[in-house]
């Protein structure tokens, strides 16, 4: 869920990417002419910095090189520095987009590098949360028009006197800092770095009773846990967030979707079949991302176990 914040130099995704692909990734990704069509040969899929799209990618993954006989390469990376690899065929598919017209006007409409490959079946929701104690001590701090008033609650050392709005990693999308200038609300945007930072500091503003209020999303398995309370914004609607600076309004609910490379389409492997049939809900993925992060498994195994509690739903993606 990232902000498309730069064009880097062609030569930077190279350098990212070899920094953390797999071993023994494959020089070109589609050396699979002997093979014959419908075969998979090396299949590299990206891997952005949030356990949900982990969960996506290990189950798809597992599905690939167990059913397909896909090479499997799992290239963690930023979300803007995938795209750019679509280019050079060093990814082959983003398994879940949030949105960005940007990237997408790029990409598939201008460059051509890319396609988009269907729905996951997620459907995506960003805003601001605070902790449940916060929002029964203190009622209508979930309406925006009264969060000035508690401004001070939310002071921190890294605030500068002003209430402390706690975002993830800044690569994540956020239109936070906009919209604490346009709606003029006396709070400086906080950066904790990381999801899983994000998640502890929600679980301690909760269990110590410390006021809290900061960017969160859904699906995400930690709501199960600790179910936040989110912040009415200014209502979305159309437009609205189309010039970053100027935003206003609260987040559009995303209908999260897949993007492949343009030569992974036409190469004929079978995992491009996979991609486009892949199909899931809020409580599968976060049925997965909640194994890694809380039952302490591997991706792998814990992508194997929803696997093969699911064989209907994996033969169908097969089909």
């Amino acid at each position: 869920m990232s902000s498309f914040k730069s064009l880097l130099a062609p030569l930077a995704i190279v350098a990212v990417i070899a920094a953390v692909a797999a071993p023994g990734v494959a020089g070109n990704i589609h050396d699979i002419d002997t093979a014959g069509k419908g075969s998979c040969g090396t299949f590299n899929i990206a891997v952005n910095g949030w356990v949900g799209y982990e969960a996506d990618a290990y189950v798809v993954g597992n599905v690939a090189q167990q059913r397909l006989g896909c090479i499997v390469n799992y290239i963690r990376v930023d979300e803007q520095i995938s795209w750019q690899g679509f280019a050079t065929d060093q990814v082959d598919v983003v398994l879940e987009n949030w949105g960005h017209d940007d990237l997408i006007d790029l990409y598939v409409d201008q460059l051509g590098d890319a396609e988009l490959a269907g729905e996951t079946g997620n459907l995506g929701v960003i805003g601001w949360f605070v902790p449940p104690w916060m929002a029964k001590k203190y009622p209508d701090i979930t309406d925006w028009h009264n969060l000035n008033k508690y401004a001070d609650l939310f002071k921190t050392s890294e605030s500068g006197g002003k209430g402390q709005l706690l975002d993830g990693d800044p690569a994540f999308v956020t239109n936070d800092e906009a919209l604490v200038t346009n709606l003029d609300l006396n709070y400086k945007v906080v950066y904790a770095g990381s999801e899983a930072a994000l998640i502890q500091a929600f679980r301690a503003a909760e269990q110590q009773k410390k006021p809290l209020i900061g960017y969160f999303y859904s699906p995400q398995w930690f709501l199960a846990e600790v179910p936040l309370v989110q912040v009415k914004l200014p209502p979305y609607k159309k437009g609205c967030d189309a010039v970053p600076a100027k935003v206003d309004c609260d987040y559009p609910i995303y209908h999260l979707n897949k993007v492949i490379s343009t030569s992974f389409a036409e190469s004929g492997s079978s995992a491009v079949g996979l991609v486009k049939n892949f199909h899931w809900t809020n409580d599968d993925q976060n049925s997965v991302a909640q194994a890694i992060t809380e039952g302490g498994l591997e991706p792998e195994q814990a992508a194997q176990d929803w696997i093969d509690a699911h064989p209907k739903q994996v033969d169908a993606w097969l089909k």
